[in-house]
């Protein structure tokens, strides 16, 4: 049970970091353009098989899945949060 509370903390920071880098960095870039939900889910699934290996240790194969989707709606907002120019909020 610890474990899936650790992945959802993961998930948590996982996508207010991407949301936050996505939408101040690649706000210029041509990543914006493009559909956000694809490239969410491209970035959440990269970020699930790089997580596996790591959480194999913990024993709960769901928990790369869950830090994958935190990392990819994360990486989607921050698309649309670009899309529309809104100021990004400062939580440094």
């Amino acid at each position: 049970m610890i474990e899936l509370v650790v992945a959802g903390a993961a998930a948590l920071v996982g996508h207010w970091k991407s949301k936050k880098f996505v939408g101040r960095r690649l706000r210029y870039t041509k990543v914006v353009e493009k559909p956000a939900v694809g490239m969410g889910l491209a970035a959440g699934t990269v970020t699930a098989l790089a997580a596996a290996p790591i959480v194999a240790v913990l024993g709960v194969p769901a928990a790369a899945l869950i830090v994958g989707a935190g990392v990819g709606t994360g990486v989607a907002a921050g698309i649309k949060q670009a899309r529309k120019g809104g100021p990004s909020e400062d939580w440094s």
